[in-house]
């Protein structure tokens, strides 16, 4: 199991707190349910967005090992998945979500480079992509070395597209035949990096075990 443990000062409570990524595990289904209602929380205070999660389907990201989870001192502190599309062609950090009282310690971004690290470390033929409003994620992704795109250049996957249903802009997506919509579009498609020679060691240490 990966871990990260970062120590960050706290100057209002004084001390140092204590904050722990790691992959999401099966046994972390304990948590789902308090996730889901952040997700639906924080769709209502935005106003746009996707509303729900599906508890089984946060559950079977957990099992499958394709979700980061945080904590701080030992409390629930964020979440994001990965989900892939058109076989693993391109694939997505979806539903990053973080404790509404800890938002001011810089998990968001390190949940952020933590699951885009296990994104391009299992799937390193696949181009990352996403669409957002929010300036603070295009800043993040930018900081990653996405770039923004056209929605054609975005997987045409209708299981992903079908996710936006819910936002209040879908009727926009939709006029538009899904080429454009208020979110901005970026992707990562640097698929020879570190992360990419780091996966082809670990497959080949791999097979020479087996």
């Amino acid at each position: 199991m990966s871990f990260r443990v970062c120590g960050r000062l706290n100057p209002a409570a004084n001390r140092v707190l204590i904050m722990i990524l790691r992959v999401a595990n099966a046994a972390d289904a304990q948590y789902v349910e308090t996730l889901c209602q952040w997700y639906a929380e924080s769709a209502k205070t935005r106003g746009v967005g996707i509303a729900k999660r599906d508890p089984n389907y946060l559950i079977k990201k957990m099992e499958k090992g394709d979700a980061i989870i945080a904590f701080i001192d030992d409390q629930l502190a964020g979440f994001c998945y990965i989900e892939t599309f058109e076989d693993a062609k391109f694939v997505v950090n979806s539903g990053l979500i973080v404790n509404t009282e800890l938002r001011k310690e810089g998990l968001g971004r390190a949940i952020k480079h933590r699951v885009f690290e296990l994104s391009r470390t299992k799937y390193p033929a696949a181009k990352i992509f996403g669409i957002t409003t929010s300036a603070a994620v295009m800043k993040i992704n930018n900081e990653l070395g996405y770039r923004p795109v056209t929605f054609p250049e975005l997987t045409q996957s209708d299981d992903f597209w079908k996710g936006c249903s819910s936002c209040k802009n879908y009727g926009i997506l939709m006029e538009n035949q899904r080429k454009m919509c208020l979110c901005t579009g970026m992707v990562y498609d640097n698929l020879d990096d570190s992360f990419t020679q780091q996966s082809i060691e670990i497959l080949s240490q791999e097979g020479q075990k087996a």
